[in-house]
């Protein structure tokens, strides 16, 4: 079982060898990470080049893939009329926060500004 998800912030911090974000992965004790086809989306479509987005999949494949159930995406749609509006949570940070919710684990982030309002505590910085 999946013990957190990394959400795009932390997995672009680790391609850029961004020292705080290799520190605290190396420090986990928890060695089940997992992602979403959601954040894998976001990252491989940031890659300037091929050769980047290569190197983004390799780095993904650490972690668990958790694929969105059919409740999921009821969920994240209700939390997208309830939120958008009034705190700027976009329809894909709803759909990566439903795997959490379902599975109550946490979403280690660093846009608590998104993530906070729907999934409260859950919603952590990881460093």
């Amino acid at each position: 079982m999946v013990a957190a998800i990394l959400e795009t912030t932390v997995i672009v911090d680790l391609l850029r060898n961004y020292a705080p974000s290799v520190t605290w992965l190396q420090s986990q004790r928890q060695p089940n990470l997992g992602i979403t086809p959601i954040i894998h989306m976001e990252v491989i479509s940031g890659g300037p080049t091929k050769l980047k987005r290569e190197q983004a999949a390799r780095l993904m494949k650490r972690f668990e893939m958790l694929y969105l159930l059919p409740s999921d995406m009821d969920w994240a749609m209700q939390q997208h009329i309830l939120y958008e509006l009034s705190h700027g949570v976009g329809m894909m940070d709803c759909l990566i926060a439903s795997v959490c919710h379902r599975l109550q684990v946490p979403l280690y982030t660093h846009n608590l500004k998104h993530f906070t309002p729907i999934l409260g505590g859950l919603a952590q910085k990881p460093y």
